[in-house]
């Protein structure tokens, strides 16, 4: 049985959460993020725009992100998705259509 926290946390439509977060679990943004985020996993809807610095294992970005970016693990874009900023990760996966303008750096 695995050992994973269940921990939940939605930022929605029409929700500007600004300032440092930090987030045990799983947390979409479809609202707005400003400031810091530490995590687990991360993902950015269509709907959610996020301008912050991030750490985190997993991100998928399906909205808008700049800023810099520490995912651990993985880094996903959708094909809605548009990431720029400083981007450091372990794998990155590029859907088609979506936007990458971004220093980038992919560590074992």
């Amino acid at each position: 049985m695995r050992n994973e926290s269940k921990e939940f946390t939605l930022i929605d439509k029409d929700f500007t959460a600004e300032g440092t977060i930090s987030t045990k679990g799983e947390m979409i943004i479809k609202g707005t993020l400003k400031g810091n985020l530490t995590g687990k996993k991360v993902v950015i809807a269509r709907e959610g725009t996020a301008r912050a610095n991030i750490d985190v294992a997993s991100i998928t970005i399906g909205g808008i992100f700049e800023g810099e970016l520490n995912a651990s693990e993985e880094l996903i874009i959708r094909s809605t998705g548009k990431c720029s900023g400083k981007i450091v990760c372990k794998t990155l996966v590029v859907e088609s259509g979506g936007v990458l303008n971004a220093e980038i750096s992919c560590k074992p």
